[in-house]
């Protein structure tokens, strides 16, 4: 019998640890699979952890991870891949936005041998300004990352155990799983459903999250941003030399003039804004070498009641 693990990555969702279990039971208890609920607690603050452990020891199939302190979503995703165990991985949200019955299409690509079978949400019940800026977002960074990211997508999919480890054979620290997804390649379907929003809790993305994580994106995949700060200072370099020749042309036809309060603040500050714009790419870039040499794991664990597959 094959068997499925449902990572679910949990913060602060204590009031829906045991409906999440319920809802798989409800829809995949029937199916010819042997089911591995697999929760990761990242450092929450409530009894997340205890209805974890209360739900963990009432049924064998459930397993738990927690972290020393909250390591981030990314990092639980890390660890939910490094323990599970079954023979194809789908990864789902504690909030129960991600329906249960859609594994059921998840498994059906799996089971027609698609190693990544992606669910694909629409964005009814968003806020229109919400959606308008998720579709100017993604429009704007596939112009700019060299994977492909389609809105609507994120971490609910179903994995094979190939895709599984070549995922994790990236061992970069700064990951980007959205991109990751994309960059391993290996034949994939798409799958829709209908959007649903939370029913219990609250959201933990806030809007500065969520710029973070758009940023994360940005610089994760590419180096397009420093070819930019390259190219914007060849085209200022070019554009100060012209001025120059003009202002020293203008000197030797007629003289000093008085010099212009607007023309020089003006060069100040656009010279300056350029300066920083630059430094602050070079930043996000060096930041992230910083983090990398460093090699720190990914995450701490403080208990658990499985192993990791590779330990």
């Amino acid at each position: 019998m094959k068997k499925i693990s449902i990572v679910i990555p949990s913060f602060n969702e204590e009031d829906n640890i045991v409906s999440v279990y319920e809802s798989l039971q409800n829809h995949l208890g029937h199916l010819p699979y042997e089911i591995e609920a697999l929760y990761i607690d990242d450092g929450s603050s409530d009894r997340t952890l205890a209805k974890m452990r209360e739900l963990a020891g009432m049924h064998e199939n459930v397993s738990y991870v927690s972290f020393t302190r909250n390591f981030g979503k990314e990092a639980a995703l890390i660890a939910g891949l490094h323990h599970a165990n079954g023979d194809a991985v789908v990864i789902i949200d504690a909030d129960l936005q991600h329906p249960s019955e859609v594994i059921l299409e998840l498994i059906e690509g799996y089971e027609e041998g698609y190693d990544q079978v992606i669910a694909k949400r629409n964005r009814e019940g968003d806020s229109k300004f919400r959606s308008g800026m998720a579709s100017m977002y993604y429009k704007f960074i596939n112009r700019m990352v060299d994977v492909k990211l389609e809105d609507g997508v994120g971490d609910f999919r179903l994995l094979s155990r190939r895709a599984l480890d070549a995922l994790l054979s990236l061992s970069e620290a700064n990951r980007f799983s959205k991109g990751l997804f994309s960059w391993i390649g290996f034949p994939s379907k798409t799958v829709y459903y209908e959007n649903v929003q939370r029913q219990e809790g609250e959201t933990k993305w806030s809007f500065s999250s969520l710029l973070n994580y758009g940023v994360d994106g940005m610089i994760s995949f590419n180096n397009r941003p420093l070819r930019l700060c390259l190219y914007t200072g060849l085209i200022v370099m070019l554009l100060a030399l012209v001025y120059i020749g003009i202002t020293f042309v203008q000197i030797v036809r007629m003289g000093i003039e008085v010099p212009g309060y607007f023309t020089t603040i003006s060069a100040i500050l656009f010279l300056g804004g350029v300066q920083l714009l630059s430094l602050g790419v070079l930043g996000e870039y060096i930041g992230r070498i910083y983090y990398e040499t460093k090699r720190r794991p990914h995450y701490l664990v403080q208990e658990s009641n499985t192993k990791r597959r590779d330990a």
